[in-house]
């Protein structure tokens, strides 16, 4: 048997839709795998109730397929399902780390990225590295169409993660099927700044470069009170706040000593709202880690 742990992570960060992503600290999903003559799939932990044990449902069923790898999979969730922290990515993530370990496959990491994409597409309908990317290599990760670039950085964050659901499905109905070229423009700009201020390791500069004027205003509208989150976080030192992934946990840039006091911020405006809330006092952080 093989463990495996593999971080939560935030996508797109504002002004990187699709094409940024983050691993985080903390939470994380834990992964056992164990050679089976067919592969089952058991679940606990947060949310376990809503995450279908059938392999052809599971994120990790069809990463084990892939990589003709039949296991006994116990899956612990610390990362809460439909919550914009890369839930199913995650597992994906820690099953393809797992079982190329497990059955010696001769995959590097960056090759089990698209693997770990085609899982997650069982649950969001479409394979998007943006998640998986982080969650198996760590740092800092740009996903395009040519591979993906990584970037080793520390970046304090807080993640705030609602009560509320936000399916990724739904968030990606809000997407604007057009946009205006100034918004472009403007958005390029910050997701070069926020790339930057990542190989920096420069927290002002990335969340500056959070700011997205396309896709952001959309998905915010699904998020209550996300307005009055993103206020309070910057009035308690936040450099930036944005949706992470999905949403509806909304993430916020800081200097490591303002993470207190912005987590609490956060967590009074969405009480404020009526909705109870969990704050993570989290940083960019490593990858899939194998015990």
């Amino acid at each position: 048997m093989l463990t495996v742990r593999a971080p939560a992570t935030s996508a797109n960060l504002g002004s990187g839709f699709d094409v940024f992503g983050v691993a985080l600290s903390r939470p994380a999903d834990i992964v056992r795998v164990s050679k089976a003559d067919e592969t089952t799939i058991e679940v606990t932990g947060t949310g376990s109730e809503y995450i279908p044990e059938d392999p052809e449902k599971n994120t990790v069923g069809a990463v084990a397929e892939a990589l003709d790898a039949p296991a006994h999979i116990e899956i612990d969730k610390g990362i809460r399902p439909a919550s914009g922290l890369g839930s199913s990515a995650a597992s994906a993530a820690a099953a393809a780390v797992g079982l190329r370990d497990l059955y010696d496959r001769d995959y590097t990491r960056e090759e089990l990225v698209p693997i770990a994409a085609e899982g997650e597409a069982v649950v969001s309908g479409e394979a998007h590295a943006d998640n998986v990317a982080p969650s198996i290599l760590g740092g800092f990760t740009v996903a395009t169409p040519d591979g993906i670039t990584q970037v080793d950085t520390s970046i304090p964050l807080v993640a705030c993660l609602p009560e509320t659901v936000v399916s990724t499905r739904d968030a990606r109905r809000v997407v604007p099927d057009r946009v205006d070229m100034n918004d472009v423009v403007e958005t390029v700009g910050n997701a070069a700044s926020l790339t930057v201020g990542m190989c920096r390791g420069d927290p002002e500069l990335v969340g500056r470069g959070m700011a997205d004027p396309m896709v952001t205003p959309a998905r915010a509208e699904l998020i209550d009170g996300y307005d009055a989150v993103c206020l309070a976080a910057r009035e308690a030192g936040a450099t930036g706040v944005t949706v992470s992934g999905a949403g509806p946990t909304v993430i916020a840039a800081c200097r490591a000593g303002d993470r207190r006091a912005i987590g609490s911020a956060m967590l009074d405006a969405f009480a404020e709202a009526d909705i109870t809330a969990r704050a993570f006092r989290t940083r960019v952080g490593e990858g899939a880690t194998v015990y």
